[in-house]
């Protein structure tokens, strides 16, 4: 991994030697980590820790440190390559994802949550950089599409795996978090082994970028932050507190959200290319509005288990159109923007996610579905933002707005 390969030479390279092998098999190494630890925390946390809303809260509080810290990156790759940095983050990930089940407290859960998510934020902040850095603008919703869609087939397997042997074989928690872990280390080591440095043609800057043109993308990472810490933090909580799922019933849920996106993801992609950014935003925030108003039905009015199951998928399907959001960026940003304000991006994004699971913990505790009715809210604001992107987005028409007032690009 040594060897520097410019980019425009890397074609010539054996295709599963280019920059496109080593993001879809770095696509399918981190989920194979992170989404084994989602499927089980929520029934861990309670036999382990006997968590209820307000520490699953403060645990989620304690993950999203290290993603309101992500602008750090910028100062990390002083010294380290983003490739590096995103095979480092994975390693960090998939070590401290296998050694989960040996710390079954809440001072160890805590610690031990902090490290694996200083692992994923980081890889996530550094591999959305090289997404964008080494695909074309006419090819990146399609490839984005095509990554997602390999996400979710890794997933896929793994959540498959939990479903069939968790009763069948009675499965530790520790065994698959060992399993899970160590499968993700392995790719890791080959991908450290067998890929080159691909070299950007566009140098990264850095240091903090932070620029006027780029406020409307700032405001929607904002509230797609705060939005989706709902969801990740209190639905699948919702099926284990209030419906009593087991570990396989809940994996069996995640099992078709993927199924869902394998098969729509691409098409999602395409369906951005076709009609915009802007429009792919709408339809996913007004989705997401009447998904979170029905989610605060099932405590409001007793809807059940069957409603809540396919809101939960629902749910998935519209936040694969969030890609979208990349792409705007993508078509807005001066070529070597990409890697810091991707770090920059990630710490608003996560702005809200610092605060919000620990406070609406407690509000939990008094009225559920004013959590999730918050969250409709907060889709309602990312709404009417998306109405402010324009058709075709470039530098200098960043909005609807840049147009009219003839705002020449920083």
């Amino acid at each position: 991994m040594t060897r520097l390969v410019p980019l425009a030479e890397a074609r010539d390279l054996p295709l599963w030697r280019r920059p496109v092998a080593l993001l879809f098999l770095m696509a399918i190494a981190m989920p194979l980590s992170f989404a084994t630890w989602s499927a089980l925390l929520n029934n861990f946390v309670r036999e382990a820790a006997q968590f209820d809303g307000s520490d699953i809260g403060w645990l989620h509080t304690v993950r999203e440190i290290p993603g309101f810290l992500a602008f750090l990156v910028v100062f990390v790759l002083l010294v380290m390559r983003e490739q590096v940095l995103a095979l480092v983050a994975l390693a960090l990930l998939a070590v401290t994802t296998a050694v989960t089940a040996w710390f079954p407290s809440t001072g160890g859960l805590l610690t031990v949550t902090l490290l694996s998510s200083i692992g994923f934020h980081y890889y996530e902040t550094v591999n959305q950089s090289l997404q964008l850095q080494w695909l074309t603008k006419e090819r990146a919703p399609q490839m984005l599409g095509w990554l997602l869609a390999a996400a979710s087939g890794a997933t896929l397997v793994a959540y498959g795996v939990i479903v069939l042997t968790w009763r069948a074989f009675e499965l530790s928690y520790n065994s698959v978090y060992l399993v899970s872990g160590g499968l993700t280390l392995a790719i890791v080591v080959y991908c450290a082994l067998a890929f080159p440095q691909f070299q950007s043609p566009n140098p990264q800057r850095k240091q903090l970028v932070l620029r006027r043109r780029y406020w409307l993308y700032y405001a929607l990472q904002f509230m797609s932050g705060a939005r989706r810490q709902i969801f990740v933090v209190f639905a699948g909580f919702m099926m284990v507190e209030r419906f009593g799922f087991e570990v396989d019933e809940v994996t069996a849920l995640f099992l078709i959200n993927l199924v869902a996106n394998m098969a729509l993801a691409p098409l999602l992609g395409r369906v951005v290319h076709r009609f915009g950014e802007g429009r792919a935003l709408l339809v996913e925030y007004a989705g997401l509005m009447a998904i979170f108003l029905a989610y605060g039905g099932i405590y409001w009015f007793g809807w059940g288990v069957v409603l809540a199951s396919v809101l939960y998928v629902l749910d998935h399907i519209f936040f694969a159109l969030a890609l979208a959001l990349k792409t705007y960026f993508q078509k807005i940003a001066d070529p070597g923007d990409i890697a810091p304000t991707a770090a920059v991006a990630f710490t608003i994004n996560h702005i809200a996610a610092v605060f919000l699971p620990f406070a609406l913990g407690y509000l939990w505790l008094v009225s559920p579905g004013a959590v999730f009715g918050l969250a409709a809210a907060m889709a309602g604001v990312s709404f009417l933002l998306a109405l402010m992107i324009p058709r075709h987005p470039v530098p200098g028409n960043e909005t609807i707005f840049s147009a009219r007032l003839a705002a020449p690009a920083e």
